[in-house]
């Protein structure tokens, strides 16, 4: 027998039609499915506090969400990835306004770390990390609530930043719900700095806040080519928890003639059984996403990243949950475009490696 949100969601398959254009009133990619019968939830986080150099990462989830729209749901490997059931739930209001608050404040502090000159309102800027850290716990606490109960209600789950500093309390809830798992990180940075600029859970500092959980066994770091000595140190240090998979790395590989499904097969050799995927847009070259926040030359391709993607799922690794970060609008749709479609992948092979999608065998 169908539990209700099966039953509904078999309805809404049934009266839907894939080939119509996307409905503009209709969910992400146009889909029929409401959060509380997909069987994936993708909880946006617009949230940019601490960005310390171009902001507009707040607004990724609705860019997203409007690009998605566009999108052609037929995938070859999936061809029924539509009737997964994927949808997006409202952005939290409160997490919107409160960052909107807070930005222009840890602005101003960043100016006045960055200017290295006391001024007269000294006192309040060395006030403005406390204040932004205790609202950077409330929005972890918050996320960790709110996707540990669709995690114990049997749904997956996706976090869509914001800037990536934004999916710590979704990690908080996998970490109680499992007793080991691996991160691998696609991005340009190392994000391992402890409390950069003094703001806790600064974007800068996302690895190094993950790492904190021991249920976190291994950080496996992909397309890296912007971090500090620190960084560098931490993972030298580190005795194989982090594994560094660099742009020099990679562009070495190929130089050398290496495909790129031997460097995926090195990079999937670090990864167990359980792995979560957080996917900074930097980590792809600029082109693919010229609104991000911190751009730096290099990078992945697209279906460079896809295919390690779907070649993490055919290696038999379950991805227990993932994150998209860092997509701002910019000055063109294509940042949106380009988030959106590595949404839809992302999201429908999670659901491959859970077994709640079925992917066509693959030679």
């Amino acid at each position: 027998m169908l539990d209700s949100g099966s039953a509904a969601r078999a309805r809404k398959i049934a009266q839907f039609d894939p080939n119509a254009p996307g409905d503009a009133e209709g969910g992400l990619f146009g889909l029929p499915f409401a959060p509380e019968d997909a069987q994936v939830v993708v909880v946006p986080v617009p949230w940019e506090v601490t960005v310390s150099y171009r902001a507009g990462t707040a607004q990724g989830p609705a860019a997203v969400h409007e690009a998605s729209l566009q999108v052609d749901l037929y995938d070859p490997d999936l061809p029924n990835a539509w009737q997964l059931g994927l949808a997006m739930e409202e952005a939290d209001a409160e997490v919107a306004a409160t960052s909107a608050r807070l930005r222009p404040l840890a602005a101003d502090y960043i100016g006045w770390l960055e200017a290295g000159e006391p001024t007269a309102n000294a006192e309040a800027m060395q006030a403005v990390p406390a204040l932004v850290n205790a609202e950077g716990d409330k929005l972890r606490q918050w996320l960790a609530a709110k996707t540990g109960a669709l995690l114990d209600g049997g749904q997956s789950v996706m976090v869509l930043g914001g800037d990536h500093s934004t999916p710590l309390g979704f990690l908080d809830a996998l970490a109680a719900r499992h007793q080991e798992f691996a991160i691998l990180q696609i991005d340009a940075h190392c994000d391992l700095r402890p409390a950069y600029e003094g703001f806790k859970y600064s974007h800068a500092s996302i690895m190094h806040n993950a790492l904190t959980l021991p249920q976190v066994k291994k950080l496996v770091q992909v397309g890296i080519r912007d971090y500090c000595q620190q960084e560098a140190e931490f993972i030298e240090q580190s005795h194989g928890r982090v594994a560094l998979f660099g742009q020099r790395f990679l562009s070495e590989e190929r130089y050398a003639k290496k495909s790129w499904k031997k460097v995926c097969g090195k990079i999937i050799a670090q990864l167990p059984p359980k792995v979560y995927i957080s996917f900074d847009i930097d980590g792809l070259d600029p082109k693919l996403c010229p609104g991000t926040g911190t751009p730096v030359p290099g990078g992945l391709e697209y279906e460079e990243a896809a295919f390690l993607i779907r070649s993490i799922v055919r290696a038999g690794i379950t991805i227990i949950g993932c994150d998209l970060n860092e997509v701002a609008p910019g000055d063109t749709d294509w940042n949106g475009i380009v988030g959106a479609r590595l949404l839809y992948q992302m999201a429908n092979w999670m659901a491959v490696s859970q077994g709640r999608l079925a992917a066509r065998k693959h030679e």
